[in-house]
């Protein structure tokens, strides 16, 4: 019986010893935590000044998609930065989309939603910059869609707008002009 005892008081012990003041997580200390104020008067993160503006290298928040499809490209379409886009659309869509952009890649042809086809060639929609903009392509990059993941932690914001560029110069095949002219 003593044994028996023992043997049952050693294993509810841990779980009494986890309740004891000295085992409290490391997060409950003294220190300021993200976006905590140091006025307790103030609680909450200091607004960022009026007028900033975003600092190439740091991340750009996008609200929801609508307001994404308001953004303009802010990068030039030029050869080097489809050149950048071509290389990170391969890192990063080409499992789903395909080398070409239909929506055949590998994993894509797993998924049960298809991935949209990114080129012109396509019954749903023809990717006319008026109805989808590059914001429109930029904020799918950065929010996800439906089957689709974000990417915003893995791109930077310019790195998604080469990838934009990349979509509509090589996939799209859209001439330089009319990218721009949908972007005003």
């Amino acid at each position: 019986m003593k044994k028996l005892s023992l043997a049952v008081a050693l294993f509810v012990l841990p779980a009494v010893a986890q309740a004891w003041p000295w085992s409290q997580d490391m997060a409950n200390q003294v220190s300021i935590k993200p976006q905590e104020s140091v006025n307790p008067d103030a609680p909450g993160m200091t607004p960022f000044p009026k007028r900033s503006v975003p600092v190439k290298g740091t991340t750009t928040f996008v609200k929801d998609q609508e307001a994404a499809r308001k953004m303009a490209n802010p990068i030039a379409a030029d050869e080097k930065s489809v050149a950048m886009g071509g290389r990170l659309f391969e890192i990063y869509c080409v499992a789903c989309h395909g080398q070409s952009g239909k929506g055949d890649g590998l994993v894509g042809a797993k998924l049960v939603m298809l991935p949209w086809n990114l080129t012109n060639s396509n019954e749903m929609h023809t990717w006319d910059a008026k109805d989808y903009p590059d914001g429109h392509i930029f904020g799918y990059m950065s929010l996800g869609g439906a089957v689709m993941p974000s990417y915003a932690n893995d791109l930077s914001a310019e790195e998604r707008w080469h990838v934009v560029n990349y979509v509509r110069k090589v996939l799209q095949k859209a001439p330089a002009a009319v990218a721009a002219a949908a972007a005003k």
